[in-house]
Parts: structure tokens; C-alpha cells; sequence
């Protein structure tokens, strides 16, 4: 049961840092148009 309870305590958390991961590429994706934009501009 311990081991169990071990094994979906490290799949949440690397679930968890595998979403953070992708929202931050997210962001970056998203601030690129207006980082070159303001360049532009």
C-alpha cells in the first residue's frame, strides 16, 4: 500500500512539473509575436 501511494505521489508530481513546464513554454510562445512587435514599433 506505502509503495503504491509512493508511486502516484511521484507520477502527481512529475505530471505537475511536467504541466508548469508546458505552461511556461506557453508564455514564452506567446510573448515572442509582441517582444518583436514592440521592436517594430
Amino acid at each position: 500500500m506505502d509503495a503504491d501511494f509512493a508511486a502516484e505521489t511521484a507520477a502527481l508530481s512529475r505530471s505537475q512539473v511536467l504541466q508548469q513546464a508546458s505552461q511556461a513554454m506557453l508564455a514564452q510562445a506567446n510573448a515572442r509575436p509582441q517582444q518583436v512587435l514592440s521592436l517594430l514599433n
